[in-house]
């Protein structure tokens, strides 16, 4: 297993060179309360909130960068690694948070970051935490074609994420997982198989077109990709 940081547009890529023991997802959904007389408080879903990755873990030092547990391959000096990510987060830097072997592939910003010194080696241990980076698209009313003062509404889609259609299929945006289409759409992210298994041709596809030997096994999904979802 490997986590990597990969800016967005530019820059150089970032391995963490040790592992934490464990690193914690928090997925939410957002509701919007209605006071209705005959039924009460009545929540509707308003879509996701945005996802939150966290850990604590260890840079350490040069004496101890031949340890099993250190990368040796990716072990940088302590000092380095949190300028480099200190540098993230001041300048809100998007990156592509990837944990290999698991379904975590998503755009994030660094929302805090907490390094401290210990010991006699050079370590230094930290916590981090990244949120989803999700786009924000403003039109104007010109471009949308709305009379100024006039507010107009379309129909709220309760699906949610890519483009669904009656058929059962599913149109990949950026951001996406295999595990967050199956929490949506199947109900369980742990269901996240059942899509590849419906559509490893069409996937792997997708993966050699975009330069890739494989997905490994659904790891990479690309935006446009029209996925079947299994009834």
């Amino acid at each position: 297993m490997n986590i990597r940081l990969i800016p967005a547009g530019s820059g150089s890529k970032f391995t963490f060179p040790a592992l934490p023991e464990k690193v914690q997802g928090k997925y939410g959904a957002k509701y919007q309360s209605f006071d209705i007389i005959s039924q009460g408080t009545v929540k509707v879903p308003k879509g996701t909130d945005v996802a939150e990755f966290s850990w604590d873990g260890v840079f350490f030092g040069k004496s101890k960068r031949k340890e099993a547990i250190v990368k040796t391959s990716s072990w940088q000096e302590p000092n380095e690694c949190v300028k480099i990510l200190y540098d993230f987060m001041k300048n809100e830097t998007v990156l592509n948070l990837i944990v290999t072997e698991t379904w975590i592939n998503v755009d994030v910003t660094i929302s805090s970051f907490h390094p401290k010194p210990v010991g006699a080696y050079g370590n230094v241990e930290y916590s981090i935490t990244f949120v989803q980076k999700k786009p924000l698209q403003i039109y104007t009313t010109n471009e949308l074609k709305i009379a100024a003062f006039v507010k107009k509404t379309k129909p709220r889609n309760d699906s949610g994420g890519g483009a669904s259609s009656g058929d059962g299929s599913y149109t990949v945006v950026s951001g996406d997982t295999l595990w967050g289409i199956a929490s949506k759409k199947l109900g369980s992210g742990s269901k996240w198989t059942q899509i590849y298994d419906a559509n490893a041709g069409t996937i792997e596809a997708a993966a050699k077109a975009h330069g890739k030997s494989s997905s490994d096994h659904g790891h990479w999904i690309w935006p446009g990709t029209v996925l079947t979802i299994p009834g």
